[in-house]
């Protein structure tokens, strides 16, 4: 062991001449510790509501959905969809068009984001588990019914216990509203309502769902013409997996419009497809690693105390290795491995205590969500990569407070 190393580990473990220096070097320790065990549980708990929420939006959003890159519409067809029938990690395809649609129920009006789905969405109905009111159902023989979110239905004073039906309208195809006349270019249906769900708050007060029929008889898309494809892929798949999935389908697509010049289409994950919601849940993450970061670099700064205390207090020490040779840089080596030491030591005992809370809050269940919620303990998801980033963080404050302190050597 280099000399630097060994004297760093003794002046860390045996006592010094003056009691405060271990208080202050303990205190820098149990401070690192102390912030590294809270920035882990906080992004864990950070991870357990991003996937809570991620699950609340998993009956609408699919694993994947194919989308056109230029316009609203695109026909279906060709190998890849057929290949995705058979695929065995495809749960279940469905088509669906979607599209604003301005609606009137009784003497209340309004608009409302519509999705027509075909027999293969109402027949697995995915939105039927948070359905609390009515039956999950699109159609009663020659009949249109709808299903609508909780807020949607508020705000237009429905009931799904009363007669009268929601016309909707929509602008015909290659139309132009005439001012004399502008009914005579909208097309119109009436639907009825049969069940209302709750997802969240977003979902709930804009959207409602028809049949695949009643949409394209309302938007005159006869042709065969869908907005997206969703994909549900079969359960217990990893990011990786259904990142690997999502880059074959990608690769087929792009083959198969270059070979055959159709509307070129892209597929999207689920981030992809809420891009401004995971794009905020990424920001809030970074902001609270950066403040918790910058408690950790103020806590880090009692290191820079310890230090200085200490090397007043071995400055006899400095001077009798200075007269046997040793050089400066071999000095502020020393105490720049002390200041290391006591980072690594504080930071590990954090990172176990942190790991170890969010193992057992994620598993077991210690502190439960206060009130009426829909989970009965904090949401915890622990991942490995926060850990290697906590790791990278506290390391880099270490080593600026131990710059910074050896300056005084």
């Amino acid at each position: 062991m280099a000399y630097p190393s060994h004297i760093a580990l003794r002046y860390l473990f045996a006592k010094k001449s003056h009691n405060v220096i271990n208080v202050v070097s303990a205190v820098s320790a149990a401070g690192i510790a102390v912030g590294a065990a809270a920035l882990i549980i906080i992004l864990s708990v950070l991870n357990g509501f991003n996937v809570l929420i991620a699950q609340m939006l998993s009956p609408i959003e699919p694993d994947l959905a194919v989308v056109p890159c230029e316009g609203k519409f695109f026909i279906p067809e060709g190998p890849v969809f057929d290949s995705l029938y058979v695929d065995s990690n495809v749960k279940s395809m469905c088509t669906v068009l979607q599209d604003n649609v301005f609606l009137t129920y009784e003497d209340r009006q309004g608009t409302a984001f519509v999705k027509g789905v075909d027999e293969i969405y109402e027949e697995e109905s995915p939105v039927a588990p948070q359905v609390f009111d009515g039956e999950f159902r699109l159609r009663h023989g020659e009949i249109p019914y709808a299903a609508i979110g909780a807020g949607l239905a508020a705000r237009l004073g429905l009931n799904i216990h009363f007669v009268s039906g929601i016309d909707m309208y929509y602008p015909q195809r290659g139309s132009r509203i005439s001012v004399a006349n502008p009914m005579a270019d909208i097309n119109s249906i009436r639907v009825f309502p049969s069940c209302r769900f709750s997802i969240s708050n977003d979902i709930d007060n804009s959207l409602m769902i028809i049949g695949m029929d009643a949409m394209r008889e309302l938007t005159g898309c006869d042709g065969g013409e869908v907005s997206r494809v969703e994909i549900r892929l079969r359960d217990g798949l990893s990011q990786l997996e259904i990142q690997t999935i999502k880059r074959r389908i990608a690769g087929l697509l792009e083959a198969g419009s270059d070979s055959a010049g159709s509307c070129p289409l892209k597929v999207q994950d689920r981030y992809e497809q809420n891009p401004d919601l995971y794009r905020m849940m990424r920001m809030e993450k970074a902001s609270v690693y950066l403040i918790m970061l910058f408690v950790v670099i103020i806590l880090g700064f009692s290191i820079f105390g310890s230090l200085s205390l200490l090397i007043i207090d071995k400055s006899r020490d400095i001077g009798t290795l200075r007269a046997m040779g040793a050089d400066h840089k071999s000095i502020r080596r020393i105490f720049t491995l002390e200041a290391t030491l006591v980072t690594v030591c504080g930071m590990a005992a954090g990172l176990l205590l942190g790991v170890v809370f969010c193992l057992l809050q994620q598993y077991v269940g210690i502190i439960p969500m206060p009130g009426s919620y829909i989970v009965e303990y904090y949401p915890l998801v622990l991942e490995w990569t926060d850990i290697l980033v906590a790791v990278a963080g506290i390391s880099f404050a270490g080593w600026v407070t131990a710059r910074l302190s050896t300056r005084l050597v």
